[in-house]
């Protein structure tokens, strides 16, 4: 019974994370957390998992759709997966509570950007969310720029990856759409070929610290696979605005609990 929850859970974050644009992450760890009393490590671990699961399903068709700068990807995936590293090895040497914070913060930080987003075509959506501007409209001649920048960016977008067990996608796309000149829909398809291995780098050290569950991590994934391929085709056919609101006050409420336990209340 606690597997079909578990892949219920997952199935729900998938879904509402494609809706929403977000990550699953960020719906994942604190119902493992919250709901069924995981360690925040072990969470962060399996949500990692999850982000290897829906990268895979979403870089193979950007890839086969040929809208993905692979050559860009596993430039900046240098830099990428060795803030991952960092930030896995990170996370094994701090507290619970202060995991539970740096949570808080993000899930703070997601609030912000969902009450400020629109239903703009051109607005920039994070990991494993298809933009709505038609394949068309993409630019096979751009030029990209500022790859010194972009690789310490990425590697900023790892070391979040790595500790806090996200795709990283809300730093890679605004970094490659206004930093590198990349247009929208290829940063959004070229991010999702990048956070799988991202993610992959900080799994293996997970791992390697006994913080990945298999009986828990498998049904998560692939609920969150499910999820996020059903949110992703039902985003073009329905309205989020309400939805993102109702979201912003579930996280607000979800970061105060996260940093209440972080600050030992």
């Amino acid at each position: 019974m606690t597997v079909f929850f578990l892949f219920v859970t997952g199935l729900l974050a998938g879904s509402f994370g494609a809706l929403l644009g977000l990550g699953g992450g960020v719906i994942v760890i604190p119902a493992l957390t919250m709901l069924f009393n995981f360690p925040i490590h072990t969470a962060i671990g399996v949500s990692l998992i999850g982000v290897i699961a829906t990268s895979t399903g979403a870089a193979v068709v950007y890839v086969r759709e040929g809208i993905t700068d692979i050559r860009l990807g596993m430039v900046l995936e240098l830099g990428a997966t060795a803030g991952a590293i960092l930030g896995a090895v990170t996370a094994g040497m701090v507290s619970p509570k202060t995991l539970y914070l740096l949570f808080a913060a993000l899930l703070i930080y997601n609030s912000y950007s969902m009450y400020r987003k629109t239903d703009d075509p051109e607005a920039v959506l994070p990991e494993g969310v298809q933009p709505a501007e038609p394949a068309s409209a993409v630019n096979s001649s751009y030029k990209v720029k500022n790859i010194s920048q972009g690789l310490f960016f990425s590697s900023l977008a790892g070391v979040v990856s790595g500790l806090l067990g996200v795709g990283g996608g809300l730093i890679k796309i605004p970094v490659m759409y206004l930093l590198m000149g990349v247009p929208l829909k290829v940063a959004a398809a070229t991010s999702s070929f990048m956070i799988g291995v991202t993610a992959t780098a900080g799994a293996v050290v997970y791992y390697l610290n006994g913080d990945i569950n298999p009986p828990v991590a498998v049904p998560v994934a692939l609920g969150v696979f499910a999820g996020a391929m059903a949110g992703t085709w039902a985003n073009a056919r329905i309205s989020t605005g309400l939805l993102r609101k109702l979201f912003v006050a579930v996280f607000i409420y979800v970061a105060a609990q996260m940093a209440l336990k972080g600050m030992g209340s």
